[in-house]
């Protein structure tokens, strides 16, 4: 999900619970959508309406660089 929100594949909904989406389609774990954004890995970008370009975080980043640096050393 990290990597295609940093793709800009994805939107969300701004709601307080934000629904993610890959591709114009939902995201099939919305539970674990709803944690990336609770704890600040996502963020909805500008813009209004029912959903807007979701953003990676720069904690984001440094996860997807570690899951990348994990990968390597495997």
């Amino acid at each position: 999900m990290l990597r295609a929100v940093a793709a800009q594949r994805a939107t969300m909904s701004l709601s307080c619970e934000p629904d993610l989406f890959i591709d114009g389609f939902s995201c099939c774990d919305q539970v674990t959508a709803h944690d990336l954004a609770r704890h600040g890995f996502i963020r909805p970008g500008e813009g209004a309406g029912p959903r807007v370009r979701a953003e990676i975080t720069e904690a984001g980043r440094a996860a997807l660089a570690a899951a990348a640096q994990s990968t390597r050393a495997a």
